[in-house]
């Protein structure tokens, strides 16, 4: 059985920072990309990067230069580490592994199926100014 689990997120102040966790079990996870996505309140979920079996790391456009994707195999990890982060940052975050990642899919080219890979329950991210 394959389980995700986010952790890391709370409400902090605009400026600072914070670092998501995503921990992977029941698959052979270096052989598998990992996703973060991000869901505001009357939004649609939305791409916000991504990392490769071998550390590949895409990013969308709005977070670039912001937001740093890394995996740490021996622990099954994958970390969001999230720099300078604004009001728009604020949503519950997702992450979910056996996804594709590419430059098509963080741009948005392709729709997100919640169907296809396995994700966690997600955690929350508010920033307050």
């Amino acid at each position: 059985q394959v389980q995700v689990v986010e952790s890391g997120g709370g409400s902090v102040q605009a400026g600072v920072s914070l670092r998501l966790s995503c921990t992977v079990s029941g698959l052979s996870f270096d052989q598998y990309s990992v996703g973060w996505f991000r869901q505001a309140p009357g939004k649609e979920r939305e791409w916000v990067s991504c990392i490769t079996s071998n550390g590949k790391t895409y990013s969308k456009d709005s977070v670039m230069g912001r937001f740093t994707t890394s995996r740490d195999n021996t622990k099954n990890t994958v970390f969001l580490q999230m720099d300078i982060l604004t009001r728009e940052d604020t949503a519950m975050y997702y992450c979910a592994t056996a996804v594709p990642c590419s430059a098509k899919y963080i741009s948005g080219d392709y729709g997100i199926s919640t169907n296809a890979g396995y994700w966690g329950q997600g955690t929350q991210v508010t920033v307050f100014s």
